[in-house]
């Protein structure tokens, strides 16, 4: 399979990588630093075909170049796994802050830039058929307030990442119920809870779940044969499990539909 990882150079998308290149699969991976982006292939490249492309998710426009460098790379995608994010808090920080776009922050990298690719490389996803997307997301999840969609009242960093990862969970059962799953798939996930990773260890500064929880369970979503077929769900590691109640609200999920449209300034392709 040809697999595209966002966020691939460090913590779960770093080790995922590390998964499918020695499972064998072609690797398209993300990165925001070059240097480190070439460290992370090179680890690997004697495992797997490898291939690198660079872009800030919290530009938009740099979102649709990501996509145009996929396109530019291969002609098939078997799978696209929307792993890169940002926490709740250090390193990056707990003040509201905005994108170059000028959306909450946490909003635009850990949600907008998915929504976007995602649209973006549809076409190619579904020329590729059966493909899948997995969004990686988390059971911290906070109900959207449509009139304060980018939190200018009351912010806080973790009501602003779980909202985010709301809208990942929302926005996947929404595309899901749109296309038909011999074409492409959709599902979310909750990797694992705590796991050791740079953000996690900033933030937290302790650990509950192994990385390799968190492997197993989006490498299962991303290549893993005895989910063919299976889309629109939400998954808590290898377990199916129920969202916040707002991401079955039919009405909710199309106004996050249409807004999301709206704001990286995308037409309706589905």
């Amino acid at each position: 399979m040809i697999v595209f990882v966002t966020g691939a150079t460090d913590g779960l998308g770093r080790a995922l990588a590390d998964r499918l290149a020695s499972d064998g699969h072609t690797l398209i991976l993300h990165g925001r630093h070059a240097g480190r982006l070439a460290d992370t292939a090179a680890a690997i490249k004697d495992r797997a075909e490898v291939h690198t492309a660079l872009a800030d998710l919290a530009d938009l426009r740099q979102v649709r170049g990501l996509a145009a460098q996929v396109r530019q790379l291969t002609d098939r995608l078997d799978v696209l796994v929307n792993n890169a994010g940002i926490g709740s808090g250090m390193p990056v920080g707990r003040e509201r802050a905005t994108s170059v776009d000028g959306h909450e922050l946490r909003f635009a990298v850990n949600y907008l830039a998915g929504f976007l690719l995602s649209l973006e490389l549809l076409p190619l996803l579904r020329s590729s058929a059966p493909a899948r997307i997995v969004n990686v997301a988390s059971l911290g999840q906070h109900p959207l307030d449509f009139d304060d969609l980018m939190l200018e009242r009351d912010y806080s960093g973790g009501r602003a990442y779980s909202q985010s990862k709301l809208a990942q969970v929302m926005s996947g059962f929404e595309l899901a119920s749109r296309l038909p799953a011999a074409e492409v798939t959709v599902n979310s996930l909750h990797p694992g809870t705590y796991m050791p990773t740079k953000m996690v260890v900033d933030e937290i500064g302790y650990s509950v779940d192994s990385l390799e929880t968190g492997v197993a369970s989006t490498s299962r979503l991303a290549v893993g044969a005895e989910v063919a077929g299976v889309t629109g769900r939400f998954f808590d590691r290898q377990r199916d499990a129920r969202a916040d109640e707002q991401a079955y609200d039919p009405s909710a999920r199309s106004e996050l539909w249409r807004r999301s449209l709206a704001l990286v300034d995308h037409a309706d392709v589905v």
